[in-house]
């Protein structure tokens, strides 16, 4: 019974924070950011892979999310991470877009066919369960942008390979190409890792 409570009266603070921040409470606005920025900050890094500028999207994202707050609708626990998290990213891909990054960037033949590359190396779970969050997501942010971007979008915001072809002004097969690129490269990387880790 006191779990329920618990959990009823998270729900219930959290959907009250939303309505304040609808009315204008620049209190509750300041809550909100308190609670969200440092996950929101992840996702930033994650797509632009620089720690200053990530900084600066997470500021732009959360004008945003104040801008747009009225129409978000409460679904339940966990509606309103997911919902900022989907604010934000899009103000990433928005910023990337603006300056003109180029998300081309797999090796085709003349007729634009894939080039194929092999599967990615196994990598072992356990050890790879070793490593730290700040590491992983080290490993994420040095990945050339194309990549970076495509595996983002496929891997945490689940887009389908149509959906981030139309977000990134590519084709569909260039999509499943980058991510399999991107794939191949945080295994190598992390392989890597894992045995330099272990010789020590």
């Amino acid at each position: 019974m006191k779990l329920i409570r618990k959990t009823q009266s998270k729900l219930d603070d959290e959907s009250d924070l939303v309505n304040q921040c609808k009315a204008g409470n620049n209190s509750a606005r300041k809550d909100l950011y308190l609670r969200y920025s440092k996950r929101l900050l992840v996702v930033c890094y994650r797509y632009c892979g620089d720690v200053d500028l990530a900084h600066d999207l997470l500021h732009d994202g959360f004008i945003k999310i104040y801008l747009m707050i009225n129409s978000f609708e409460w679904r339940g626990d966990g509606s309103l991470e997911l919902w900022m998290r989907r604010v934000v990213a899009n103000v990433c891909l928005d910023y990337l877009s603006a300056q003109k990054k180029r998300y081309e960037i797999e090796l085709t033949d003349d007729d634009g066919a894939i080039v194929s590359e092999e599967d990615p190396e196994m990598i072992d779970n356990d050890s790879a369960n070793q490593l730290s969050e700040d590491q992983l997501l080290g490993f994420i942010a040095d990945l050339p942008e194309g990549y970076r971007m495509v595996f983002n979008l496929y891997v945490f915001e689940k887009k389908s390979h149509k959906e981030i072809g139309t977000l990134l002004g590519i084709n569909e097969h260039s999509s499943t190409s980058q991510l399999h690129r991107a794939k191949c490269m945080l295994a190598k990387r992390i392989n890597d890792f894992i045995k330099n880790e272990t010789k020590e």
